[in-house]
């Protein structure tokens, strides 16, 4: 079989992810790419052809609410339990001096 991707390749992959590759790694990762590409080439072979594709991995839908304005009338609910309140709004101390 031949190599799906060759030390060539690697090198010039690895210089566009801008990697410095010592050569224990460039073969390390060579056999490692050959391995996963050979799976996707075993995939490859694979009778497919009674299923559909699918988008995901759920046939679910989002359910979404409309997008209503509405006006929020709980603007002065628990400002009287706030310590220090000045003019209906909560009075905190200075984040910045």
């Amino acid at each position: 079989m031949a190599a799906i991707i060759n030390k060539k390749e690697l090198k010039h992959i690895a210089s566009l992810a801008r990697l410095n590759l010592t050569e224990r790694e460039e073969e390390k990762l060579l056999k490692d790419l050959q391995n996963i590409l050979g799976y996707f080439n075993e995939l490859q072979t694979l009778d497919v052809s009674g299923f559909s594709p699918m988008a995901g991995g759920t046939s679910l839908r989002n359910i979404f609410r409309e997008d209503d304005s509405s006006k929020n009338t709980n603007l002065s609910s628990g400002v009287h339990a706030f310590p220090e309140t000045e003019g209906g709004y909560l009075k905190i101390p200075p984040v910045f001096e």
